[in-house]
């Protein structure tokens, strides 16, 4: 009994082996079968005629056999042949336009731009340009530029007292603390009193707001800082100008008064026509 088992054992997976053999033949036998039927029925059945490109007719003449896998797909898939050949994926109006497309340039068909010029070319300083095109909108008689420039020897300084004229608001008063020069934001500190309370403003030189900067009286020496923050100390402290505007203002009035008065005597004598200083001189010499 035991050789028995024993050689039981040792066939059964050999029988297992041929079984499975013979099941494979088999099945590919019967795949087989399926497929001629298939073809005969597609072949006996009417077609639509279908014209193929000449390229693919010349190539089909000399063409081994179709394999399995190809006859497979044309029993599974018959409408993408027609006598047996494979349709073209693609009509021959497209396949002409495609063929024609050639790339303009190396750039395969991409448009590309070309790129922006530097502007270093076109501005090679474009921050002092924009500035400069700035002061003239804002300042286009440069008066304002003149009176805070380091060059000009009567330009506005540190110490002195300064009169400015706003469009909207009274105007004010006040000691000059720090000037703060950057181009266009240029601007300046003023200290001064409303209400005996010490005040400080800045003011834009530049703005479109302010309509005037006057000098009302000048430092009696030159300041030996860059900033006069020290003149916030009670020791130091100006205290109000009121009365040294006041003064400036006076005067500034019959400078006025006096340019006015005379200019009115010059337009009388010139409506009058003027007193004539002699006439003509006669030559009596014969």
């Amino acid at each position: 009994m035991s050789a028995a088992i024993s050689c039981t054992r040792a066939a059964a997976p050999r029988l297992a082996i041929r079984t499975l053999r013979c099941q494979r033949y088999a099945s590919t036998q019967a795949a087989n079968a399926i497929l001629e039927n298939r073809e005969m029925i597609i072949e006996t059945a009417p077609v639509a005629q279908v014209t193929t490109p000449t390229r693919a007719l010349k190539a089909h003449k000399n063409v081994r056999a179709p394999t399995l896998a190809e006859r497979m797909h044309k029993a599974l898939y018959p409408d993408l042949y027609a006598n047996g050949q494979p349709l073209a994926w693609q009509l021959p109006r497209e396949r002409k336009a495609s063929e024609n497309k050639k790339p303009r340039n190396k750039t395969h068909g991409f448009n590309i731009v070309a790129p922006a010029t530097a502007i270093k070319k076109t501005c090679p300083i474009p921050i002092a340009t924009i500035t400069a095109n700035s002061l003239k909108q804002l300042d286009p008689t440069g008066a304002r530029t003149r009176l805070f420039d380091k060059l000009n020897p009567e330009a506005a300084k540190l110490g002195d007292i300064l009169l400015v004229r706003q469009r909207t608001g009274d105007p004010f008063a006040g000691v000059c603390i720090n000037i703060r020069r950057r181009g266009v934001d240029t601007a300046i500190l003023l200290r001064g009193q409303l209400t005996r309370v010490g005040v400080e403003m800045w003011y834009k030189v530049y703005s479109p707001l302010v309509e005037g900067i006057e000098v009302v009286q000048r430092a009696a020496k030159r300041a030996r800082r860059a900033r006069l923050t020290y003149m916030r100390d009670v020791k130091h402290d100006r205290g109000s100008v009121e009365n040294v505007v006041r003064l400036y203002l006076r005067q500034k009035a019959s400078l006025g008064a006096s340019e006015g008065k005379k200019k009115g005597v010059e337009k009388q004598k010139a409506m009058q026509g003027g007193k004539k200083k002699g006439g003509k001189k006669v030559n009596n010499r014969r």
